[in-house]
């Protein structure tokens, strides 16, 4: 009995300490993740209030740090301002969504009809280039001033960049892959499902990423233009807030809206991750 109570306290004592090492790992990598943010926005406000001291612009021309933030905090006060982002993040979601939609299906059939591909494959890259603003004129000429014009050129401007990662990634999918997919019966449909799908993961999520930046760029210009009675979102804040020449309401929209795409941009960042660690390419730092 007295070895067995000797054997629990060593193991008492060696998971003591491997439960202090491991809060040690986290608060390093907690750490190790949270001072370049830090130290970038420190950055970014010293610089912002160098910019209003010199005196360039005026106050309501060019707001500082502090009246943009304290205008922020008010807004995040109010009810109006979470309806405006609800009415964004819906519409970014849906078209971006439908967007993918669009790239799977045009993706699917141009990587693998060769007819297809030399007629509208270098089309797909033309559409990726080219502004989504100046789709908007048509846009509005066809759906007038209403949530489908807005849709219309988010998925004009996001579906392109989903197809394109979907081509790529295809077209490096390695021959062996498919090969061993023929032997295994796969056929169509099966072989896209199990084999290429999969082994395209990386140009895909790649593409996936590019889209949503589209989308974004393309949704801000769409509320900028397209404004909707009785429908707030942060872009017809920024539409008034130039109106109004109210400068620190227009840069704290525009703070909410960077934040947001910092926000999806570590969303996709952990998917990378997580696709690299399944695939056994997360690189292990000490």
């Amino acid at each position: 009995m007295a070895v067995d109570t000797h054997a629990q306290q060593i193991a008492g004592l060696d998971a003591l300490e491997l439960a202090d090492r491991r809060r040690a790992g986290l608060a390093m990598r907690a750490w190790s993740g949270l001072w370049p943010v830090a130290s970038a926005i420190a950055i970014t406000l010293l610089a912002w209030q160098a910019v209003v001291l010199a005196g360039w612009w005026p106050e309501y021309v060019f707001a500082g740090p502090v009246t943009t933030l304290t205008e922020l905090g008010h807004r995040l006060g109010e009810a109006e301002f979470y309806q405006a982002v609800a009415v964004t993040m819906r519409r970014a979601v849906t078209g971006f969504a439908a967007a993918i939609a669009v790239g799977l299906v045009v993706g699917a059939l141009v990587s693998r009809i060769r007819p297809l591909r030399r007629a509208v494959g270098s089309l797909i890259t033309g559409l990726q280039t080219m502004p989504s603003i100046a789709w908007f004129p048509l846009a509005i000429l066809l759906f007038g001033l209403s949530e489908s014009a807005i849709l219309f050129v988010v998925v004009l401007g996001a579906a392109p960049s989903v197809a394109n990662g979907l081509i790529a990634g295809v077209d490096y999918t390695p021959p062996i892959l498919l090969r061993a997919g023929h032997m295994l019966g796969f056929r169509r449909l099966a072989l896209y499902r199990h084999v290429i799908l999969p082994a395209s993961l990386p140009s895909f999520l790649a593409g996936l990423k590019q889209g949503w930046a589209f989308a974004w760029r393309s949704l801000m210009a769409g509320e900028l233009l397209v404004i909707i009675a009785n429908r707030p979102s942060l872009g017809e804040q920024l539409h008034f807030a130039r109106e109004l020449a109210d400068s620190a309401g227009l840069l704290a929209t525009m703070i909410v809206i960077l934040a947001i795409g910092i926000l999806i941009d570590r969303l996709f960042g952990a998917a990378d991750g997580a696709l690299r660690r399944r695939w056994g390419l997360h690189q292990v730092t000490n």
